[in-house]
């Protein structure tokens, strides 16, 4: 496999220190995330820093990636964390562009319980004073 593209080492570095300053140099400004629980794309660097971030607080202390598949353009990671003692099993899809901005971030997540616990927690932390 080649090496690993600048914007997968970059969304990498974020997730790891699980601190969203990173995420100013590494998201377009057009970026759209899709949620496992929400209907409609969320459109724009400020909602899917939001988003992000949130995933950071919530997931970050046991988010483990276990495998990612790459192209020059996009990327597969597969991941797993413990919430409220479920284990959830998901996948992160990333594009980017020829800057090596993100301009796709889309999750999805199983098992729907462990889903239903994660939105009640991303909602708690997205709506945080």
């Amino acid at each position: 496999m080649s090496e690993r593209p600048a914007a997968l080492d970059a969304w990498h570095r974020v997730a790891e220190s699980r601190d969203p300053a990173g995420l100013d140099d590494l998201l377009d400004e057009a970026c759209v995330f899709r949620s496992p629980a929400v209907h409609t794309p969320q459109e724009g660097k400020t909602l899917t820093t939001a988003y992000l971030s949130a995933a950071l607080v919530v997931l970050g202390p046991s988010l483990t990636y276990r495998h990612e598949w790459w192209d020059d353009g996009s990327a597969v990671l597969e991941f797993t964390a413990e919430l409220d003692g479920l284990t959830l099993h998901g996948i992160d899809m990333l594009r980017w562009g020829d800057d090596d901005r993100l301009t796709e971030f889309t999750v999805m997540v199983r098992p729907y319980k462990g889903l239903t616990a994660l939105m009640e927690r991303m909602l708690a932390e997205l709506t945080a004073p």
